[in-house]
């Protein structure tokens, strides 16, 4: 555990969270600022900086997306969803603890603004 991690703290419990789905070495919970009707954080249990690091534990790896199809399951996202890793300040990462968004509930538009 890194002590200074917000999730890794949310895995031991030291930081409330609404938990959607629990395995021995993933957590799902709601994320506090939902951008969907449904808006639920995949983590694995054990700390990885990003989508890269976890890249290289290929059994973890498979346990969050494993987590991510049960999550949509249990929230009953039968019209569609998505799983979105946010790595890096360019690609919006704000935790430094990989983690999936799994996000549905409502149509949910373009992937990317038309912004740039």
């Amino acid at each position: 555990m890194e002590t200074s991690c917000l999730f890794c703290r949310i895995v031991a419990g030291e930081i409330p969270a609404t938990v959607v789905h629990r395995t021995a070495t993933t957590l799902a919970f709601r994320d506090i600022d939902p951008k969907a009707p449904s808006h639920v954080l995949v983590i694995p249990v054990a700390h990885h900086a990003n989508v890269i690091e976890l890249a290289t534990d290929p059994a973890a790896a498979a346990d969050v997306l494993a987590t991510a199809a049960k999550v949509a399951e249990l929230e009953d996202l039968t019209d569609g969803f998505r799983v979105i890793f946010n790595t890096g300040a360019h690609g919006g990462q704000e935790v430094s603890h990989v983690h999936a968004h799994v996000v549905g509930g409502a149509p949910l538009g373009p992937m990317l603004s038309a912004q740039r």
